[in-house]
């Protein structure tokens, strides 16, 4: 075997181990992005904050209120079962519909009896936001004097809804992009493999649709906080219809149907359709389905709505075109047959001006949205969505490097293999000719190898960017954050005021229990401090006697004692003054008997 054949064998030995070991590559992918989608699937984070409430949240009032008013920072959508209202023993309190302020789709309200006893009320509630997600929290307010008030029971996210309902939008995010990535691959690339992507492409459409009816079915306990099995019932679905999330999820469907019935009149008919109108048809298609997204997220809420969903919509058109075009990519080279004679340069050179364009769409609307959604630079490292958007950011740099590696290899697949010189021997008069001299060896085309490890690089980086961008849809914006510090609220409606709970153990029998303790507003300045004393069955217990200090050690302040009295059930100081930010350590000593008492500490944070 000369030297020439067995570097030809070599290689086609190196393409039978590869090929081999593409499927092991991406199964091992597919599994990660599993492991990924599991291990990110938490609840997601409420997206309309609570800007204010009448009365206020821990206010004390002479006469009882004849209805509870709450603002948001965007409009909110109301269930069923939005508002709770529990009196100073933890009965539920009947109220009227909830409903919204005339003309303001971001207040909401609930009328409350006319009669109400003296003592704390705690109001608990949950609503949707413009961005289709749940919203909840929590708020009290006294009527003539502060009391005790038993622990509302939350209304806090179903574990198993919430993660069913989150891996469903990560594989709709991944299955959209497949789908539409493929469309514009074959589209624009014209690869001569295009029949071997109808079934990724058919697959990525089935699995988009039973995300979409998932997320539909799904819709109804995600919202309300309830287990799985209340996405059975009808009454369930007919309210999903009827809400603006449902419609969409319903036309998503719709157009998926339409878009399948198209697919296969045109293959049925494909002489007798120009191909200009099947493209507009797919175009017009792709930018409605990408629409169902965009009107239901980040973009459909806050300023500029127009313009935001325009830029969300162009961003998921580009992104699809990107990382579902580099998944066709990969499929094509990994189907390239050994034996042909040309590797596929054409379809990569295609595809690298396709990627470039998308690259620039991304980067443009992708500044924007990011302008939009965080308001300002100190909310760029001060807030979650801030530090998620630098992720992705890195995750995007990374990309962009991959991709110029990428674009390396494309090229010089593009360039046409050099060929050998095949000149004369000049004769010499009267004698025979020299014997020709041997053609030196062309030199080898470079293998496509290599271009399909640096897509398959890509595909890896571009699904952490896809499970990155999908985070951001379901994190708080920092412009949103922002507005609601400034209002004086927390971020997803939870009280303003420190609440500390502390369990305590004196080590003699019934001894142990819990005190919490409430400091309001939690500033700098005069508050309100309230300590309730829970027994072992977690019922409220009497004590001879409370006492709560508070200590900054790095400015030598304290300890400062709040001067704690018992109410009647409760312990509690009308005015103490803190005159400094920071974190305070809170000592707290109960003594249940002449002789048996403990000392117990937590850190309080205090802010201006």
């Amino acid at each position: 075997m000369t030297y020439t054949e067995d570097v030809r064998a070599g290689e086609r030995r190196h393409r039978v181990r590869d090929r081999h070991g593409w499927p092991r590559r991406l199964t091992v992918l597919c599994a990660g992005l599993l492991l990924a989608l599991l291990g990110t699937a938490a609840p997601a984070s409420a997206h309309a904050a609570l800007r204010g409430t009448d009365p206020a949240d821990g206010t004390v009032l002479r006469t009882a209120p004849r209805q509870v008013t709450l603002t948001f920072t965007e409009s909110v959508g109301l269930l069923t079962d939005s508002f709770r209202v529990y009196d100073p023993r933890n009965h539920r309190v009947r109220t009227g519909e909830a409903d919204h302020v005339p003309g303001r789709s971001d207040t909401a309200r609930v009328t409350l009896p006319a009669r109400l006893g003296t003592g704390t009320y705690t109001l608990v509630w949950r609503v949707v936001s413009a961005d289709s997600h749940p919203v909840s929290g929590a708020l009290t307010f006294s009527v003539g004097r502060r009391t005790a008030a038993d622990l509302a029971p939350e209304r806090t996210e179903d574990p198993a809804t919430t993660t069913l309902y989150n891996i469903a939008r990560y594989v709709a995010y991944l299955a959209v992009a497949l789908l539409l990535g493929t469309a514009a691959f074959v589209a624009y690339c014209r690869p001569r493999t295009r029949d071997q992507l109808r079934r990724p492409a058919l697959a990525a459409g089935w699995t988009l649709a039973a995300a979409t009816a998932a997320l539909f079915l799904l819709r109804a306990p995600y919202e309300e906080g309830t287990g799985p099995a209340s996405a059975l019932g009808l009454s369930a679905a007919a309210r999903t219809a009827a809400t603006r999330p449902g419609e969409l999820l319903l036309a998503r469907l719709l157009l998926l149907a339409v878009a399948g019935a198209c697919a296969l009149s045109v293959r049925r008919w494909r002489a007798a359709v120009p191909r200009r109108a099947v493209l507009t048809a797919a175009a017009v298609l792709a930018v409605a389905l990408c629409l169902t997204w965009a009107a239901a997220e980040h973009a459909s809420a806050g300023l500029q709505v127009p313009v935001a969903v325009a830029s969300a919509t162009l961003h998921l058109l580009a992104m699809a075109a990107w990382l579902g075009g580099l998944t066709a990519l990969l499929l094509t080279l990994r189907r390239t047959a050994p034996e042909a004679a040309e590797p596929p340069a054409h379809v990569a050179t295609r595809f690298s001006r396709l990627a470039f364009a998308s690259v620039t769409v991304l980067v443009v609307t992708g500044v924007y949205q990011s302008w939009r959604g965080l308001g300002s630079w100190q909310a760029l490292t001060g807030t979650p969505y801030g530090r998620l958007l630098l992720a992705k950011l890195a995750a995007v740099t990374l990309l962009l490097a991959v991709a110029s590696r990428s674009r390396r290899w494309t090229a010089r697949l593009a360039e046409p293999a050099p060929v050998p010189l095949a000149g004369r021997v000049p004769q010499p008069a009267g004698g025979p000719p020299p014997p020709p001299e041997p053609e030196p060896p062309a030199a080898p085309r470079p293998s496509p190898d290599r271009l399909r490890r640096s897509v398959l690089a890509e595909v890896a980086v571009g699904v952490v960017v896809l499970v990155l961008t999908t985070l951001l849809t379901s994190t708080l914006p920092g412009r949103a954050e922002a507005e609601a510090a400034r209002s004086g609220t927390a971020a997803a409606g939870i009280p303003a005021a420190s609440v500390t709970t502390i369990p305590f153990d004196v080590g003699t029998p019934g001894g142990h229990g819990k005190v919490q303790v409430t400091l309001d507003p939690g500033r700098v300045g005069a508050n309100f401090v309230q300590a309730v004393v829970y027994g072992p069955d977690g019922g409220l217990s009497a004590v001879p006697e409370v006492r709560i200090t508070l200590t900054l050690a790095d400015r030598r302040i304290g300890p400062l004692d709040t001067r704690v009295t018992d109410r009647g059930g409760y312990w509690a100081a009308g005015s103490f003054d803190v005159p400094l930010p920071g974190t305070w350590t809170m000592k707290v000593t109960v003594r249940v008997s002449e002789v048996d008492q403990v000392t117990v500490s937590r850190t309080v944070r205090v802010v201006r």
